[in-house]
């Protein structure tokens, strides 16, 4: 599937639906316990860094990055790959939270409601990567790339 053409001054995700579905928060002291209780990104969840121009920092150990932007006409594999590996949480995050990890949790929300899938689950983690690497040394030691002085101008 071809990206849409998008108007001039007009948001890259103007181009597709909006999305539908409300998703729930995972709060950052719970991935954080799952991560301590020997819980793996990609075997007993799945982490999903959205950035894509601001990947830069470090990002959560076990994260894939699949920039929001690609995300949308990509769902139907995606889909197909994480059904196939058993995945039951699938957790979104970008920066804060606020916009593209939201969006694409809901984007990934509404095709698990298209395909009746109620054995996976699509969520956010709260408060994003600016977040995790604001909460301390026991966060950003869970981070690949992780680069101090790039958390210390946000």
């Amino acid at each position: 599937m071809a990206a849409p053409d998008i108007p001039r001054n007009t948001q890259w995700h103007e181009a597709y639906p909006a999305p539908m579905s409300k998703v729930d928060a995972l709060p950052r002291q719970e991935l954080l316990r799952w991560l301590r209780e020997g819980k793996q990104a990609g075997r007993d969840f799945v982490l999903v860094d959205v950035r894509r121009n601001d990947f830069e920092g470090g990002t959560i150990r076990g994260s894939l990055n699949l920039p929001c932007q690609s995300l949308y006409p990509t769902r139907p594999a995606l889909y197909t790959l994480l059904k196939s590996g058993g995945v039951e949480n699938v957790i979104w995050y970008c920066g804060s939270c606020g916009g593209r990890g939201p969006r694409a949790a809901a984007w990934f929300a509404d095709y698990l409601v298209e395909k009746r899938d109620s054995t996976m689950k699509s969520m956010i983690l709260e408060g994003g990567i600016k977040g995790w690497a604001a909460a301390g040394p026991e966060y950003t030691e869970l981070m690949d790339e992780y680069d101090a002085s790039v958390w210390a101008k946000s």
